[in-house]
Parts: C-alpha cells; structure tokens; sequence
C-alpha cells in the first residue's frame, strides 16, 4: 500500500464544467457523472498483469473493459478502433512504449480517449514523459482495484488526478524537457500565481479562497493558463511548472 503522500488528489481539468475538491466526491448535477458507466482499454506488455487487471476492473461498478493491448502499437491501433473512453497505459511496452502510444493517441483526427498510466514505480521518469506527452494522470500497480476503478472513472468524467509529492519527485529525477515552455508562455502574474497553486493540487474552488477571486475567475485562469503552455490538460501544465522552475520541489510559498 501506498504512503499518504502518495494518495491523489483530484481537481477539475479546463474542459470539466463541475469542480471537485480534494477528496473529488461525486460531481455536482450540473457537472460530469464520475459514477456513469466507462469503457476502458488495458494496455500492458505482461500478459499476468494485464488479466489480472481486466478481471477485477470488470467487476467493479461502472467499468467495462472493452479491450486488451500487449504493446503500445496494439494500444494505439485498438483504441482507434474500439473507442474507449480511457486507456490505462503501461509506459514500459515492447514496439512502442506508453509515452509515445499517448502522443499518437492524442494527435488522432478522432476525439481521443483520456489516458491513465498505470506504473509500478511512482519515481519512474517514464510516467513524468507521458504526463508530458498528454496523459491526463497516473495510478500504482499497488493501489486497490477499487481505487484504479475511481481513478478512471474521475478521469473519464474530465477531471485529472494529482499526487503532488510523487510528481515532485518523478520531475526532478529527468531533465527539464520544458524549461523554455513557460518563459515563452508570457503568462501574467496572477495566472503564475493560479499555476504553482495548481501544482499543490488545489481545487478550483479552493484556488478561488486563496486568491480572494471569484471561481468563475479561477476558470478563466486555468484556461488562459493551460492554451499559453500548449498543455494537453492541468497535469500537464503542472509537468511544465516544476520543469521550468517556476515551481521548486521542496519549496512552498
């Protein structure tokens, strides 16, 4: 089992309507239904893994797994064809590994599936490279099926999952592939402010308390903040924080 630091917290991504605090409990009326039902693809190169993960998810309230994929070649081709709403993507894979799998998966002409990496190691670089490549979050092996399920199922409603204390680490372990993206971005003083608050894993509403502005406001922000950095989703905004150094793992404030 997982660490506390390790447990996710869970915000509104830019394209979610509802807003969701940290403990993410079901989404308001008016917002998406983190309980409706969600079709899901496993990809994952070993073959024990990958069953084992199929015959459980399956069996928890509102999963259906459609699908299988051995390599991230499989993972790309069968998600095209099969629609799922999320991939749970191995990063590690034969042919084409889970980063790459993404990238392509997200570049596609057709409303791409949200994907979910699933690792064995929260300090693995390779997770860092896929939240940058566009996964909209990531699980570990270890974590309870019940909790895996959740995860998907909050980020098929348009929502991301952050582990800020795990991402911290998983970021200073590479190089700083984005340095240049926020200088570039020129974003202004409150919408930096709204991106290092992001990186804690606040919520929309709670970025709104912080600042004294309206969550309407907040909103704007976050979007205006994530079109700037070309970011696939508030993840990967949060990647390109600490990769710039905007955001110092270690330092608050």
């Amino acid at each position: 089992m997982i660490g506390p630091e390790a447990s996710p917290v869970i915000t509104t991504s830019h394209n979610a309507s509802a807003t969701a605090g940290p403990e993410a409990s079901a989404a308001s009326a008016t917002g998406p239904d983190i309980n409706a039902a969600v079709t899901l693809l496993i990809a994952d190169d070993d073959a024990v893994t990958r069953s084992g993960l199929r015959t459980l998810l399956a069996l928890q309230p509102g999963i259906v797994v459609v699908g299988e994929a051995a390599d991230g070649v499989e993972a790309v081709e069968r998600a095209r064809r099969l629609r799922p709403d999320v991939v749970l993507m191995d990063v590690r894979m034969p042919r084409l590994d889970g980063i790459e799998a993404t990238r392509r998966l997200l570049a596609g002409p057709a409303a791409p599936p949200k994907v979910v990496v699933i690792t064995t190691f929260e300090n693995d670089g390779y997770v860092t490279a896929a939240l940058g490549a566009g996964a909209a979050g990531f699980v570990l092996k270890r974590l309870p099926v019940p909790e895996i399920a959740r995860a998907v199922r909050v980020v098929a409603a348009g929502e991301a999952i952050l582990f800020p204390a795990a991402l911290r680490r998983l970021v200073t372990a590479r190089p700083l592939d984005s340095a240049e993206a926020l200088p570039q971005a020129a974003l202004t003083v409150r919408e930096e402010e709204v991106l290092r608050l992001m990186a804690t894993g606040l919520s929309n509403p709670e970025i709104a308390r912080s600042c004294g502005v309206s969550l309407e406001t907040v909103k704007t922000h976050v979007g205006n903040v994530l079109t700037k950095l070309g970011a696939q989703n508030r993840t990967h905004a949060v990647v390109i924080a600490y990769e710039s150094g905007l955001v110092v793992p270690g330092v608050t404030g």
